[in-house]
C-alpha cells in the first residue's frame, strides 16, 4: 500500500506560494539513517527552488507499487526521485505522458538505458575498505555485504575479492556474509563469524548500520574493536562518527548523490538523447575501528 508523507517541517523553510512545485520521492523503506540523507540532499535543491518535497512509501526495493503510479498523477509533481532498482515500462510510460521528469537515485540494480541515474562508484569502496585493512597486516578478512540480489552489494563484494587478491590473499568463502543493511542483520552475521575457532581479525560490513551490529556483537563477545577485531563501515552515516569506538568507513556522498538527482529533474534532458548517468566517488574516512591484527 502506498503511504505519503507530505512533509511539513520542509515547508516552514518556503515562503513562497501554498502550491508550491513538488519534488517526490519514493522510498520502499523509509526508517532509516541513510533514507534521511538522501533527504536532505533532495531538501537543499528543494529550498533553492521554492518547491517543497513529499516522501511516498511503496513497493519493494526492485520497484513501486503499482498503486503507486495513480497518486503521483493526481499530484503532478515537479519531479520524481525514485530509490529503487528500475522503472517499470507501463510507469515510465505513464510518467512520460503527463511530461513528469523522473531519476533512479542509487539504483540497486542496472537501470535501463532510458532511465537517468546517480549512484557511486561501490566497487573502488569495496576495495577501499578491503584494502586499508590487508595494508594493516589482516589476512582472514571477513566481509557482510547487502542483500544478494542488489548489484551495489555485488559490485562491494567484488571490490573485496579484488583487494584480498591484490594482496595475494585467497578469500575465504565461509567468511563471506550476504546481510540487509540493518543492525540486526549485521549483529547476527557477525555473532556466527566472531564465534568461530577460526575468527576473522577484521570484518569489512556493507553498510554503517551493519557495521553497529558488529560493534555490538563484538561487545557481546567481550572482544575489544579495534584490539581484537577491526571494523569498517560503508556510507559514513552521522552516527558513524559516534560509534564507540568511532567507525572507519567508506564515505559514500548520499546527500550530494540526492542533490545531483534532484538538480537532473529540474532540468530534465532531451526525451531523444541517451539518459545521464551520474557516479559519484566514494572514499575511505578512518578513525579508531582499525588497527593491525593482535600477535598470537
Amino acid at each position: 500500500m502506498e503511504r505519503l508523507l507530505e512533509i511539513h517541517g520542509y515547508r516552514r523553510r518556503a515562503a513562497g506560494p501554498p502550491q508550491a512545485p513538488l519534488i517526490e520521492i519514493v522510498f520502499h523503506e523509509l526508517e532509516s539513517v541513510w533514507a534521511m540523507e538522501l533527504i536532505r540532499g533532495v531538501e537543499n535543491v528543494a529550498k533553492r527552488n521554492d518547491a517543497t518535497v513529499a516522501l511516498t512509501e511503496s513497493g519493494t526495493r526492485q520497484a513501486p507499487g503499482p498503486e503507486w503510479i495513480e497518486g503521483v498523477l493526481r499530484r503532478r509533481p515537479l519531479g520524481v526521485l525514485l530509490v529503487f532498482s528500475t522503472v517499470p515500462e507501463d510507469v515510465k510510460r505513464q510518467l512520460r505522458s503527463r511530461a513528469i521528469p523522473f531519476v533512479i537515485v542509487d539504483p540497486a540494480g542496472d537501470p535501463d538505458p532510458d532511465v537517468p541515474s546517480v549512484g557511486s562508484a561501490n566497487w573502488a569502496g569495496g576495495v577501499a575498505a578491503t584494502r586499508h585493512l590487508t595494508e594493516q597486516g589482516h589476512e582472514r578478512v571477513a566481509i557482510i555485504t547487502g542483500p544478494e540480489d542488489l548489484m551495489c552489494s555485488l559490485a562491494r563484494l567484488d571490490g573485496y575479492r579484488s583487494a584480498m587478491a591484490m594482496a595475494g590473499h585467497e578469500p575465504d568463502p565461509r567468511l563471506v556474509r550476504f546481510g540487509d543493511f540493518h543492525v540486526q542483520g549485521g549483529f547476527e552475521h557477525a555473532m556466527d563469524l566472531l564465534r568461530r575457532p577460526d575468527r576473522p581479525t577484521a570484518i569489512f560490513a556493507g553498510s554503517d548500520l551493519q557495521a553497529l551490529g558488529v560493534l555490538e556483537a563484538a561487545r557481546v563477545l567481550g572482544l575489544s574493536v579495534p584490539g581484537d577485531l577491526s571494523v569498517v563501515g560503508y556510507d559514513d552515516v552521522p552516527p558513524a562518527r559516534w560509534s564507540s569506538p568511532p567507525l572507519t568507513t567508506v564515505q559514500q556522498p548520499l546527500q550530494r548523490m540526492a542533490e545531483e538527482a534532484a538538480r537532473m529533474l529540474l532540468r530534465p534532458t532531451d526525451p531523444g538523447k541517451t539518459a545521464l548517468r551520474i557516479e559519484l566517488a566514494t572514499h575511505l574516512v578512518i578513525r579508531q575501528s582499525t588497527a593491525p591484527p593482535a600477535l598470537g
